[in-house]
C-alpha cells in the first residue's frame, strides 16, 4: 500500500484523481459568492384610474 496505490488516499494524491478513498470536497470560496440582491428604489405609486362606462 503506497504510492502507486489507486485504492488509497495516498495513491489518490499521487495520481491526482479522486474517489472513494479521496472525496472531492466542495468548498466555498469569497470569489463565487452570490451576487448581491439590488434594492428596489421607491418610486412613484401606479394610480389606475377608475372610467365610467356610459348607459347607452
Amino acid at each position: 500500500m503506497g504510492k502507486g496505490d489507486r485504492k488509497t488516499a495516498k495513491g489518490k494524491r499521487y495520481n491526482a484523481s479522486y474517489g472513494n478513498a479521496r472525496p472531492k470536497t466542495v468548498t466555498k470560496s469569497a470569489g463565487t459568492a452570490a451576487a448581491p440582491v439590488a434594492k428596489k428604489t421607491a418610486g412613484k405609486a401606479v394610480v389606475k384610474k377608475a372610467v365610467k362606462k356610459s348607459a347607452a
